[in-house]
């Protein structure tokens, strides 16, 4: 992303007109990328600007149905419109990168065709890069960026999710992964209320892909609708909740276009393109943060928090992290989200934990973007309830899967396993 269009990117975050959506679709999929992500962040952003940016989940441009024709005939084989009884060349729905179109199989069955609409890898690569590059040069010149965040965390993390997008047999192994996963795990801990949609593989391949046409709301429809209740949202943590701190493997792109809500209070995982890996000791330590925390148990989360450190601190550095935590979090449980947002709060302890040593690389991002995608529903669904005490039983279930009592125990250095980026699915698509 080149300078200009990045002011520009910020501009559109900033500034005082409504946002342009067409415009932010136009500076390239990792605008669009990082737009979604701000949609969910009114503690950052004013709040009528991200309501405006969650367009970006289920608005995007389309291609004419010509296009789509001549795209369907380059990436399927001579046979393939032979198993419909037809093809609405016309689509009903649109992401970043594919859209969809309504279809019927020849016994009846209503599907969807998800196609991917145009070769989006050079220029997506070549964007990461430049804004990669930019982000380095500001963090040279002011260094106390790095103890805000970390940007290039976030950078390597949507490059990592949407390349995994960009080919649609990830999406079958990532469906497969987690209900695999969801079977492994149902005598510890059952996730009844978790589907994901049918794909007929002999009809899928990288750029096309059939799947089960699913008629309920999005969650992003429940939320602008206020129909998503409160139990709700914590039925959703306690399955995604499950995979990132139970087992590790999750969702990685988990915003609310990406799953949806029956009328039976169900939930229907789609796009499972982008799986996540946390290693144990990232998962565990974030776990016992938050399993601590919502006890009340505050130096024991704050200890938690600290098994991520490469060198375990001592003396002054030791005391000023539990100084600078303890007045972080002094009167936190029991906060409405909107009051202090847990995003926000995170961001703090990230600081506060990197000072004393800990460790936030690459690979601890996703499971706190998930937990920022999971805080932003709440900040908008339901802004007055307490997330950190609600999600105590939740966390007490989590046990069963993770031992709490080995939750302050530290994992050498040497013998932690950093997991590879899902190397067995797919990151290259075709020319």
């Amino acid at each position: 992303m080149r300078l200009t269009k990045m002011l520009s990117f910020a501009k559109e975050l900033r500034g005082k007109k409504p946002v342009d959506i067409d415009k932010i679709q136009s500076m390239g999929l990792l605008a669009v990328k990082l737009g979604q992500i701000c949609a969910l962040r009114p503690d950052l952003l004013d709040p009528d600007r991200c309501i405006q940016l969650q367009e970006l989940y289920s608005r995007a441009p389309t291609i004419p149905q010509e296009n789509f024709e001549q795209l369907l005939t380059k990436y399927t084989d001579e046979n393939f419109r032979s198993n419909f009884k037809h093809i609405d060349s016309k689509p009903f729905a649109a992401a970043s990168i594919g859209q969809i179109h309504r279809a019927e199989l020849l016994d009846g069955t209503k599907v969807v065709i998800k196609i991917i609409k145009a070769d989006f890898e050079k220029s997506f690569r070549r964007d990461v890069k430049r804004m990669k590059r930019w982000v380095k040069m500001g963090l040279f010149f002011n260094p106390k960026l790095k103890k805000v965040g970390n940007p290039i965390g976030l950078l390597s993390h949507i490059e990592d999710y949407t390349l995994r997008e960009l080919n649609l047999l990830n999406e079958i192994k990532g469906k497969q992964r987690l209900e695999q996963l969801a079977i492994d795990y149902n005598d510890k801990f059952p996730m009844p209320k978790l589907s994901f949609p049918k794909i007929w593989e002999n009809l899928s391949n990288e750029r096309v892909l059939v799947i089960e046409e699913i008629t309920a709301p999005t969650l992003e429809s429940h939320l602008n609708a206020q129909t998503m209740e409160w139990d709700d949202l914590l039925q959703l943590f306690r399955i995604h909740g499950a995979f990132m701190f139970g087992m590790g493997v999750f969702h990685g792109d988990l915003h609310p276009g990406n799953a949806m809500m029956t009328k039976d209070k169900d939930f229907i995982f789609i796009d499972t393109g982008a799986i996540c890996e946390a290693p144990n000791h990232v998962r565990k330590a974030l776990f016992g943060f938050f399993y601590f925390l919502a006890k009340g148990e505050l130096k024991n989360a704050f200890d938690a928090m600290l098994t991520m450190a490469d060198v375990e601190p001592t003396g002054e550095t030791l005391e000023i992290y539990y100084s600078s935590m303890f007045e972080l979090y002094d009167g936190f449980v029991g906060t409405s989200v909107s009051e202090v947002s847990l995003t926000e709060q995170m961001m703090k302890t990230v600081r506060a934990a990197v000072l004393a040593g800990c460790s936030f690389g690459d690979d601890a991002f996703p499971i706190i973007r998930s937990l920022m995608y999971m805080d932003g529903m709440v900040l908008k669904g339901h802004p007055n309830v307490d997330l950190i005490s609600s999600m105590g039983p939740y966390l007490d279930e989590f046990a069963t899967l993770i031992d709490p009592t080995t939750l302050l125990e530290r994992t050498p250095v040497a013998q932690r396993k950093l997991v590879g980026k899902n190397r067995p699915l797919i990151t290259k698509t075709a020319a």
